[in-house]
């Protein structure tokens, strides 16, 4: 756990599937006491399909969405991975202001592809820090390591994933639960921002068509069961009538076979002017490329970049990153996979899993708003588009937030 210990306290607790969960808490008396009865509980099952909520595999989160309200023409923003659309959720702003463009950046300075999950990454105000300061309080319940990283110690009271499951570096969904529920119990939050990692980490090891396809299906009935716990809580225990609970997925998931792999590092390595002088930061389902050759034949490298990517089989599109509302950190050119395809660089091998997101085909996602608080409308929304940037003007209009400096690209969905 990174911070400096004098700055905070520890608060150790046993959670129902038996681990010993630690919280680490800003130090303050004042900040220890929510403010007021309103409570707002995000919770983004990672990786979710719209289709995969169903009455049938999935009865707890499909109650929730009858009961409040969805939209079912939600969409992730168009960046790459994980990381962004969490940030967006919690400043309500875009890339390009948050600075944090993808998973997986070329550090320019360093000469190093590197994944941006570190507090300072981060360059624009959270709706958690901003409650913070009026006298709100804050709970992060993160799954996966590089978001408990990115987001440091920004939460009044933080979880850091634990136990971790080797290689994937996220905790399953039973724990990450236990420490939501424990969070809400014994701290009580205003605002708790929750990941729940288990429908994404199996959906990447998901082959179409194969016995893994029930393993999904396993970890998605088991993430409903967790969620159905969450809310049992918050009825049990009175806090439902002033709560809003808004569920969704930072992203939904595509599958390749294993020949569907686009390698663009070859295909540039074929061409004598860009040979050498092209860096990839492979976020999956899109690569960013980065020109390193001299600057006075940037223009040109880049028309050639351009014309090589396109060419190559399972390619959809190349963007500049300002068209797309990224940051500088996203290089030079962004390249989308088709459905059914996806990237690896620098190597054949460097992305043997099947599944990925990041492109177009993974922008659909699930997104309702649930709770038993008056700000709750009911039914379907089927005309508006709501997107992951909505979720922070939600947060700030249930606590009479005002908008940050230059406001928020997002709106409120109450």
């Amino acid at each position: 756990m990174s911070g400096d210990l004098s700055r905070r306290t520890l608060l150790k607790t046993t959670g129902a599937a038996g681990a010993t969960l630690l919280f680490s808490s800003a130090t303050g008396a004042p900040a220890y006491a929510a403010k007021g009865r309103r409570r707002v509980y995000v919770l983004v099952v990672d990786g979710c399909k719209p289709g995969e909520i169903t009455p049938t595999l999935t009865p707890r989160l499909a109650a929730l969405r009858r009961s409040g309200r969805n939209y079912p023409r939600a969409r992730s923003m168009p960046v790459m991975e994980t990381i962004p659309n969490h940030v967006m959720m919690m400043t309500g702003v875009r890339p390009d202001r948050s600075g944090v463009p993808a998973n997986s950046v070329y550090d320019r300075s360093a000469g190093v592809v590197r994944d941006l999950d570190r507090p300072t990454d981060l360059a624009f105000p959270t709706v958690i820090e901003r409650l913070n300061r009026k006298g709100f309080t804050t709970g992060t319940v993160l799954s996966k390591e590089y978001l408990y990283g990115i987001f440091g110690e920004r939460a009044t009271h933080r979880w850091a994933p634990s136990p971790v499951v080797p290689v994937s570096g996220h905790a399953p969904d039973v724990f990450t639960m236990d420490a939501a529920i424990s969070m809400v119990q014994q701290l009580d939050p205003n605002l708790v921002f929750v990941n729940l990692g288990d429908v994404d980490r199996f959906g990447h090891s998901d082959l179409t068509g194969t016995t893994l396809r029930a393993a999904r299906r396993l970890a998605l009935a088991d993430t409903d069961a967790q969620v159905g716990r969450f809310v049992d809580l918050l009825k049990d225990t009175g806090r439902w009538e002033h709560s809003v609970v808004v569920v969704l997925a930072d992203h939904s998931m595509d599958w390749s076979l294993a020949h569907k792999i686009i390698n663009l590092h070859s295909a540039f390595a074929a061409v004598p002017s860009l040979a050498g002088k092209v860096q990839i930061a492979d976020n999956g389902g899109a690569d960013l490329l980065y020109w390193t050759g001299p600057r006075s034949g940037r223009d040109a490298a880049l028309r050639k970049m351009r014309d090589v990517a396109l060419a190559a089989d399972g390619v959809l599109s190349v963007h500049s990153p300002a068209s797309l509302r990224l940051s500088p950190l996203a290089g030079d050119l962004v390249v989308y996979a088709q459905a059914g395809w996806r990237f690896s660089d620098p190597e054949y091998v460097d992305n043997p899993i099947p599944g990925n997101h990041g492109h177009p085909a993974t922008r659909p996602i699930p997104f309702f708003v649930a709770g038993g608080s008056d700000r709750v409308r009911r039914g379907t929304s089927s005309t508006r588009c709501v997107r992951t940037t909505d979720v922070a003007p939600t947060v700030g209009e249930v606590f009479a937030l005002g908008a940050p400096r230059g406001g928020y690209d997002g709106r409120s969905v109450l």
